[in-house]
């Protein structure tokens, strides 16, 4: 059977899982291509939904032939026999483990975001992946599960190679599938669509199964001077239930909404309650003309006239009309965030800068702006840090906070989520108590 894409896959998959749909599963899909098909399943089930991280360990000159697989949480699984045929020794084995480990550890920082891993303790997991060829990854994800305390684990998959089944079956206590087939050759070859996963479509589709309700939106903006003339760009809109507030992302130059840096601080701040705006600065014709040219890239009084159509629009907006808006801003775009604040005192609360240029804002501007401002800047990152301190005195309620270590894209463990939690502790009380319209005083 060939499959159209993951999607499809996911929903036939989930009707082969109907047993399981009372007892409260939690389904962890693996990532990156397993999310797609696990969204699917733990929707149909009503289930918990959850990632594991696990990497394969490719043979020397033949990557794609598994000698074994490393999963989060310390997991190691190795294939015996493709070690004896390949002809490693065990510091070899080891030396491959460790290569791939910087690639885990990165994945599981950038989708985890700081969050632990789930409690599994006495929990039946699914273990759902787009496919599987020998299981090595799936057999290392299976062992993290047990080391979590999982009392059964089951391996779904849309497409099992039957020749696999015997050994998948010593990790797993039940293995199931829409097809097994007896000449696998590669994954793919069962689908139709077959697109890379990228870190952004995992960040995506967790977001979507979360349960705060997520509308995907439209931002009008006017004539900016610049000649581009009326439109609107693309936003993505979450609002978790029982708000305390809007933080709307202002991203850097060359990035998009679905930065996956923002994406994760956006998604900490949901969890924190507060709800979320990522937007595109620029329509799809500028990014294309951007990406060609950088004309808007430094353009900051552009960007500010778009940062500025959004916190009206949020302003207005029936689902966010009324509560207190925040800024986070990223590179070029915290500019574009601060010099906005200046323009809309009576509509924004609260700013954080994350890696920000407040410099490229007149310190007239930077005067002008009422709601506090925390400035988040990498111990690592010398001249911005320099440049941030440089403009403090401009700015009547500014905070300098240095994330140790952390270089200006804050890709270090632990970096991000250093991030997140000054970002939650700077917007909640601040969003929640600011008045729109009302004279301020400043916190």
């Amino acid at each position: 059977m060939v499959f159209r894409d993951r999607t499809q896959a996911g929903r036939m998959l989930a009707d082969r899982l109907g047993p399981y749909r009372t007892s409260r599963p939690m389904v962890l899909g693996l990532a990156r291509g397993g999310i797609p098909v696990a969204v699917e399943v733990a929707r149909a089930l009503g289930a918990d939904l959850d990632l594991v991280v696990a990497r394969k360990l490719g043979a020397p000159g033949s990557p794609e032939y598994a000698v074994g697989a490393i999963a989060e949480g310390g997991a190691v699984y190795v294939r015996r026999e493709a070690v004896a045929e390949t002809g490693l020794s065990e510091g070899e084995v080891a030396a491959l483990a460790e290569r791939e480990a910087s690639e885990l550890a990165r994945r599981v920082r950038v989708y985890r975001g700081g969050r632990p891993m789930p409690n599994l303790a006495g929990r039946t997991v699914i273990l759902v992946d787009d496919g599987v060829a020998t299981g090595a990854t799936a057999r290392a994800a299976a062992r993290s599960a047990q080391l979590r305390g999982a009392s059964r684990v089951v391996l779904a998959a849309p497409v099992i190679a039957l020749g696999s089944l015997p050994d998948l079956r010593v990790d797993f206590d039940d293995v199931v599938a829409v097809d097994f087939p007896v000449d696998f050759f590669a994954v793919g070859r069962w689908y139709e669509r077959f697109d890379q996963v990228s870190d952004e479509d995992v960040l995506e589709c967790l977001r979507q199964a979360s349960h705060a309700e997520r509308e995907s939106v439209q931002i009008p903006f006017g004539n900016s001077g610049n000649g581009t003339g009326p439109g609107s760009v693309p936003a993505d809109l979450t609002v978790p239930a029982g708000s305390k507030g809007l933080v709307i992302f202002v991203h850097g130059s060359g990035s998009t909404r679905r930065s996956p840096r923002n994406v994760l601080v956006a998604r900490e701040l949901q969890r924190a309650g507060l709800a979320t705006l990522l937007f595109d600065l620029l329509t799809p014709a500028e990014a294309a003309e951007d990406e060609a040219s950088s004309r808007f890239r430094i353009d900051v009084r552009l960007l500010t006239s778009r940062a500025t159509a959004a916190i009206r629009w949020a302003s207005t907006h029936p689902r966010t009309r009324g509560m207190g808006i925040g800024l986070f801003g990223a590179s070029t775009g915290a500019a574009a965030a601060l010099a906005a604040a200046a323009e809309s005192p009576q509509l924004v609360a609260a700013v954080v800068s994350r890696g920000g240029r407040p410099d490229l804002v007149p310190p007239s501007e930077l005067t002008r702006i009422h709601a506090p401002v925390l400035l988040v800047v990498g111990g690592q990152d010398g001249e911005v840090l320099r440049l941030n301190r440089s403009v403090l005195r401009h700015i009547p309620s500014a905070q300098l906070a240095v994330v140790p270590g952390a270089t200006h894209l804050f890709e270090e463990a632990g970096a991000l989520e250093h991030v997140s939690r000054l970002a939650a502790g700077w917007f909640i009380g601040r969003l929640g108590a600011f008045v729109p319209g009302a004279s301020w005083s400043r916190v």
